[in-house]
């Protein structure tokens, strides 16, 4: 017996890709960039690359639902004086105020979601 199904279609993303991050308020001198992936900006859930270049910062936030990260590369400074690097795995429970900033550089897979 077959069974017939759907093969969604896959998503490849290449860093070559990312674009300016124009939310929050951010513009080109705040020297971030993004890709989404499946990132809803309605509903403020789903993942997305997050690159801070070197000199970058973040506008401070506080964000409904948790926010984590896996830093793929660079390093940079959490607003409580956190330094964080390639390998880390970071979390901020819902309505957690932070921001980042990096000297170097530092690209991160971010996560976004409500319980």
């Amino acid at each position: 017996m077959s069974r017939a199904f759907s093969v969604p279609p896959i998503t490849n993303l290449q860093r070559d890709s990312l674009v300016p991050y124009r939310l929050e308020g951010y513009t080109a001198a705040n020297k971030c960039q993004w890709l989404p992936v499946s990132f809803n900006a309605e509903t403020q859930c789903g993942s997305y690359y997050f690159q801070l270049l070197p000199g970058a910062v973040t506008v401070p936030h506080v964000h409904p639902g948790y926010e984590e990260f896996y830093v793929l590369e660079g390093e940079a400074v959490e607003s409580d004086g956190t330094v964080i690097k390639a390998g880390d795995f970071i979390s901020f429970p819902p309505n957690s105020y932070h921001f980042t900033r990096s000297d170097k550089g530092c690209l991160v897979l971010v996560f976004e979601w409500r319980p």
